[in-house]
């Protein structure tokens, strides 16, 4: 009767750390979900970069006669780690040439100011200061972001905006219709980044102006998502 041979202790310790890493994955989440977000970012980075370690250590011991016997136990071990390395591939191909910014505006030249959002962030938030540097760095990345101009009445576009901002499910926490202006803020599904967002309406000779301003309360890069919030947004006021 032939004894099935014990698993080398590499493949044991595969599947320790394939576990390991699955389950820092979601506690990282959690952590940024928290308010730790510095700290929940670090877990992770660190544990979709130990995926893609241990998942190459995997493809490895497949490729290797020797490993044969386990060849099911480490494919396992594999689809342990996937997600993380899945993870891991899009933040990369998301990134690009997406600039180091988080403020992105549809009037570099003469940008929404906030009222209300300075009350709402707190103290360890990201200025809301216009940057000079950023504007250019916006110019160069998104050419295409961009005053939208419609030829919808000036109080139709201020009820459409806010519409939007229901149906976009942002929070208005400001309104002011004789200014023309709405603040908001908009909370990301899985980590609950919260980045906020003034809209501004108003009218000159060629028709209704319609403006919006997207700010990060944290971090250094939004990995674009500022600039596809502001997109969002006026595709849906073009569609309606």
């Amino acid at each position: 009767m032939n004894e099935t041979p014990k698993m080398p202790k590499l493949v044991t310790w595969t599947g320790y750390l394939a576990l390991t890493v699955l389950i820092i994955l979601p506690l990282s989440v959690l952590t940024v979900r928290s308010g730790a977000w510095q700290q929940g970012l670090l877990l992770y980075a660190l544990s979709c970069l130990g995926a893609t370690a241990i998942l190459a250590v995997c493809v490895l011991l497949l490729m290797l006669p020797l490993f044969a016997p386990w060849r099911r136990a480490i494919m396992l071990r594999a689809l342990l780690v996937l997600p993380g390395t899945l993870l891991l591939s899009a933040m990369l191909a998301g990134r690009g040439d997406i600039p180091p910014i988080h403020d992105i505006t549809t009037d570099p030249a003469d940008p929404p100011t906030f009222t209300s959002a300075p009350y709402q962030r707190g103290a360890d938030s990201n200025s809301m200061d216009i940057v000079a540097d950023t504007i250019e760095q916006q110019r160069s990345a998104y050419p295409d972001i961009a005053t939208l101009l419609t030829d919808i009445p000036i109080d139709e576009a201020f009820e459409r905006a806010l519409e939007i901002t229901s149906e976009l499910g942002w929070e208005v926490y400001h309104q002011d219709r004789n200014a023309g202006v709405i603040e908001a803020v908009d909370t990301t599904r899985i980590m609950a980044f919260k980045d906020d967002v003034v809209i501004r309406v108003r009218s000159n000779a060629d028709g209704t102006l319609i403006d919006l301003r997207s700010v990060s309360r944290v971090g250094i890069s939004d990995l674009g998502a500022n600039a596809k919030r502001i997109r969002t947004f006026q595709d849906a006021f073009s569609k309606s």
